[in-house]
């Protein structure tokens, strides 16, 4: 089974750490692996998402248009990014920063409070590895 994922947040949250994570991972594994980052124009606090594609069989592309999960950091990455899911697809929202909730019925929705478990650990900056972690829970 092929995992097709996009994550996706502003710049300084950790995204591409969590996608380049994920994509060793898979390397480690012995799977066929892709990363592709995508980046705003602003150095910090602009939008930052990758498609990381784990598989079994060759990857044709490394662009993700539909996805199996997709990691939301913050709102616009949740509005621009919840209608790739697929069908049973699995969505996780980091409800530390958004307030409202997945607008689909036919996806697994999680809801991650990543900043305040973060910060009960000791270490604000670790919101992503906590969606990271979230992520590998729910997918095994």
């Amino acid at each position: 089974m092929a995992h097709e994922v996009i994550i996706s947040g502003f710049g300084g949250q950790g995204v591409m750490s969590m996608g380049q994570l994920l994509t060793y991972a898979g390397m480690l594994e012995g799977k066929n692996v892709s990363w592709l980052p995508s980046y705003g124009p602003e150095m910090r606090g602009g939008t930052a998402n990758c498609s990381v594609i784990v598989a079994d069989e060759m990857v044709g592309s490394p662009i993700v248009t539909e996805a199996t999960a997709v990691i939301a950091m913050n709102l616009p990455s949740l509005e621009k990014f919840e209608k790739t899911v697929l069908p049973k697809g699995l969505l996780i929202i980091n409800s530390s920063l958004i307030d409202s909730k997945a607008t689909r019925e036919d996806i697994d929705v999680f809801y991650v409070p990543a900043n305040e478990i973060a910060y009960e650990l000791g270490n604000f900056r670790v919101a992503n590895m906590v969606m990271l972690g979230a992520y590998l829970e729910k997918t095994k």
